[in-house]
């Protein structure tokens, strides 16, 4: 419903949009969905392996399910979306892959979310490798790490209290917003960055930066 929703919202504004469902870690409905695609548009360009969950569970109490889990959706759910849209891409010499990785693993750490850590970590390390064997093809390949960002889905842990303590956390005085992350994103799947490949670019407000936690804000 919720893709439905936007797809609806993109129609209004007199684009072509269709929405589809898939489990991104069941490699059959990536596939399914690439080959609709494929059908509806007879190419595919861009794709974002976005979708991510973060459950928090101490580091010994953590199940194996809920580690496979997360590793599942956020880290083999992007192999399996680019792999099912790669040989497209290879087909017409071109492509843009925008992933969504975190400074969450591959540069800073929370406690409970080791598994988390670990998927992100491993997006940045799986872009490396797959914009080395896509470039000849004319793909590039590249990855988003945000820092706290507000959206629907981290909002509800950020109460008024955590949300003061963090925005006097980060430099630019501010939580991220989604838009800030989607013009970082615009920017890697257009030409603009046409000789961009193999990177991550880190949407934070500076919060990776200090050395030492800031003084208050006055």
């Amino acid at each position: 419903d919720l893709v439905e929703t936007v797809a609806e919202r993109i129609r209004a504004g007199g684009r072509e949009a269709r929405a589809m469902a898939a489990d991104v870690s069941v490699k059959a409905e990536l596939a399914s969905v690439a080959e609709a695609v494929l059908a509806w548009r007879g190419r595919i360009d861009i794709v974002c392996p976005n979708a991510a969950i973060f459950d928090s569970s101490p580091l010994v109490d953590m199940s194996e399910e809920l580690w496979d889990r997360v590793l599942g959706v956020n880290l083999k759910g992007v192999f399996l979306t680019v792999q099912a849209c790669a040989p497209a891409m290879i087909r017409q010499g071109y492509g843009r892959v925008v992933a969504t990785s975190s400074i969450t693993g591959s540069r800073t750490a929370i406690a409970g979310m080791a598994h988390y850590a670990a998927s992100k970590a491993g997006i940045n390390g799986f872009v490396r490798a797959a914009a080395i064997e896509l470039a000849p093809h004319g793909i590039t390949v590249n990855a988003i790490e945000p820092g706290h960002a507000m959206t629907e889905g981290a909002a509800p842990g950020y109460d008024a209290g955590f949300l003061k303590a963090v925005e006097a956390f980060i430099p630019l005085g501010r939580i991220g917003q989604p838009e800030d992350i989607a013009r970082a994103t615009l920017f890697l799947a257009s030409d603009d960055a046409r000789y961009v490949t193999g990177q991550t670019i880190v949407v934070d407000g500076g919060v990776t930066l200090p050395e030492y936690p800031p003084y208050p804000r006055a």
